[in-house]
């Protein structure tokens, strides 16, 4: 399984982005996707995960201004970043894993690469 992030850039403050992760490979035992991200000098946090059902989570600090999706046909998970903060700029990963709880320890079987936010006040 591989998984590919893209879409980080920089942006000033209050606009938006839109991260995307294509999942490529043996994905049929692939049921839940999430963003994490890493900040300078900070430890990577879980960002929003979703199960293939559709539940979402999100951390406290970006609910409400992040969303994330997921297209099935394409098999790409996205994260919607909207009213961004300097404080959001970080190293975004994206993740998947068979077993949700995997995600919500930071314990992802499969991650990929990360694309780097750079808010600007």
């Amino acid at each position: 399984v591989q998984l590919q992030a893209c879409g980080g850039g920089l942006v000033q403050a209050g606009g938006s982005l839109r991260l995307s992760c294509a999942v490529s490979g043996s994905i049929f035992d692939i049921n839940n996707g999430a963003w994490y991200r890493q900040g300078p000098g900070k430890q990577r946090e879980l960002v929003a995960s979703i199960i293939r059902g559709g539940n979402f989570n999100y951390a406290d600090s970006v609910k409400g201004r992040f969303t994330i999706s997921r297209d099935n046909a394409k098999n790409t998970v996205y994260l919607q970043m909207s009213s961004l903060k300097p404080e959001d700029t970080a190293l975004y990963y994206c993740a998947a894993d068979q077993e949700f709880h995997r995600l919500m320890v930071l314990a992802p079987e499969y991650w990929g690469q990360g694309t780097l936010v750079t808010v600007s006040s």
